[in-house]
């Protein structure tokens, strides 16, 4: 029988699990605000399971699989969820109709079915522990969480950059099209950096440094407008 502390990591990664469920029901009862943080939790989590496998050493193949299948509902499906909402709930998205049914917002589910795609590239390459080939699926669905969590903030200020952010994302070319460009970095060759720090030390962790210490600047300043900046930081950190 396995001890206790095997099992942690695995809780843990069923709560990241249980937030993505429940993401996607608030996002059909078109609380996406909710639903944005529900994502934002599950990211929580996720990274809590991965932290304290490497605590207890308790590193699994069964722990691995269920975290992908974890994150394929959290950061897939959910977020995919948040944007077919958003697309549907959008009167200027262009419409090409089926049985009466607009199919346009449908694009939307792009999101889940590259994140399955990329998840489980990851799963099989071992070359992407210090480094992503591709957009990490967490960084990817809290991107799209912020979208209404800014819209929400327009509504209650008009201060930059709130109300920009939020014209730019009530355009429903602009939800197409950054949905077919997340979908393609998701599965893209791109290398980017990872997070996981193997020491405290400078020199190995410029990069995780220089862009944690931005992002807290950004996300004091600007709150939740600061997730799209952050994102593009991440991208151009990684390819400098």
């Amino acid at each position: 029988m396995m001890p206790i502390k095997k099992h942690i990591p695995n809780f843990i990664t069923i709560m990241n699990l249980l937030c993505g469920s429940v993401a996607i029901v608030a996002a059909l009862e078109d609380q996406l605000v909710l639903s944005a943080y529900l994502i934002v939790l599950a990211g929580f989590f996720d990274y809590l399971d991965g932290m304290t496998a490497r605590l207890l050493r308790s590193f699994s193949d069964y722990g691995k699989q269920l975290d992908s299948l974890a994150d394929v509902i959290s950061f897939g499906l959910a977020p995919g969820m948040i944007l077919f909402v958003l697309m549907s709930n959008n009167p200027e998205t262009p419409e090409i109709l089926i049985n009466n049914v607009n199919v346009i917002p449908y694009i939307s589910f792009m999101i889940p079915a590259f994140s399955a795609l990329r998840l489980a590239k990851f799963n099989i390459d071992p070359g992407q522990s210090d480094s992503f080939s591709g957009l990490p699926t967490p960084a990817n669905a809290i991107l799209i969480a912020s979208f209404p969590l800014i819209i929400a903030s327009a509504t209650s200020t008009n201060e930059f950059p709130f109300k920009e952010f939020s014209n730019i994302l009530h355009q429903a070319y602009f939800l197409i099209i950054i949905t077919l460009v997340l979908s393609y970095l998701l599965i893209s060759r791109i290398k980017l950096f990872s997070l996981k720090f193997k020491n405290l030390g400078w020199k190995n962790n410029s990069k995780r440094y220089i862009f944690l210490i931005i992002s807290l600047v950004l996300l004091i300043g600007i709150q939740c407008a600061a997730i799209p900046v952050i994102l593009l930081l991440y991208i151009i950190l990684s390819l400098l």
